[in-house]
């Protein structure tokens, strides 16, 4: 028996990976299953999802940054690179960041890895990459976000591809105020009666459209 509450336990933080495609456009995707293997050389390995159209780039351009991502991020940032695909939506559209090496950084990380990939691990959904770091640069004081701390505080989910996603459980629903789900990243908002038209996810950006309802007389589902 695999009780799968266990893994809640492991400590994850939030990184984006980001890397290129095959047309030079700035790509990246929302990654917890970071681990620094050795320090002398510097290596860190990084779990991705076949899906994720970041994968198949760091595959054909061998390269790929880490960015560590602070409490104080705009949570916005982490819907738009974990819930959406590089295929289709330019991620970096709106946000502060620079090249180096000819990889995207984004300016509000507190701290980012630029690494070439040596090795691969491939597993029935994901791809490990070892990657050696080259460069290590925008070392911030600010405090490294958790996957604890975005679960918690900021009421986010991990999507279906990530590494620490958990079938979601069930508990019944037992409060005065009317909740609404985000079907896009499952962000869960309470408030008095209904959502004001404008309403945005904080945590992905979509618009009221994509809330639903949740009634207090059935069962919810939270990660």
């Amino acid at each position: 028996m695999i009780d799968k509450n266990v893994f809640r336990n492991f400590s994850y933080g939030v990184y984006l990976t980001t890397s290129y495609d095959e047309n030079n456009k700035p790509v990246g995707c929302v990654t917890n299953s970071v681990m620094q293997i050795t320090s002398e050389p510097s290596t860190v390995a990084v779990s991705i999802n076949h899906e994720n159209y970041t994968n198949q780039c760091i595959k054909k351009n061998k390269k790929f940054t880490v960015a560590i991502l602070p409490e104080t991020i705009q949570p916005s940032i982490i819907g738009t690179f974990g819930y959406q695909s590089s295929r289709n939506v330019d991620k970096f559209e709106g946000i502060r960041y620079h090249y180096t090496n000819g990889l995207p950084i984004i300016e509000d990380a507190c701290g980012v890895l630029i690494c070439e990939v040596i090795d691969t691990m491939e597993t029935n959904t994901h791809t490990v990459f070892l990657g050696r770091v080259t460069i290590a640069e925008g070392y911030k004081k600010e405090v490294p976000m958790t996957y604890r701390y975005y679960h918690e505080k900021l009421k986010g989910s991990s999507p279906k591809t990530a590494p620490s996603y958990i079938e979601e459980e069930k508990e019944e629903i037992k409060s005065a105020k009317t909740k609404y789900k985000c079907r896009i990243c499952g962000y869960v908002h309470e408030v008095d009666g209904e959502l004001p038209d404008d309403y945005m996810c904080p945590i992905c950006g979509q618009p009221k459209s994509a809330f639903d309802k949740i009634e207090e007389t059935k069962e919810a589902t939270f990660s």
